[in-house]
């Protein structure tokens, strides 16, 4: 598909066709990854991460678990 670049204040700008949109999943106001690779410019989508306690604590082992950790007194209105 050929589409025409557009000036958008000092830069530039394009459309991209609602077929290709749904296609690799981007919606307006999403942020996306511009680069240039091999002479050719690449737009990529940054679909956000999504984490679960249980993923995030799979790799958590007797031998890294570290101890706990002792701050101090209570120098303010913190309630223990």
């Amino acid at each position: 598909m050929v589409i025409k670049i557009s000036k958008w204040g000092n830069s530039l700008g394009l459309r991209i066709p609602k077929s290709f949109a749904k296609e690799v999943e981007v919606e307006e106001g999403m942020e996306v990854e511009l680069s240039i690779e091999d002479g050719a410019l690449t737009i990529r989508p940054l679909h956000p991460r999504t984490y679960s306690l249980q993923n995030l604590l799979t790799d958590v082992t007797e031998d890294n678990l570290h101890a706990e950790v002792d701050s101090g007194e209570a120098v303010g209105g913190e309630i223990w």
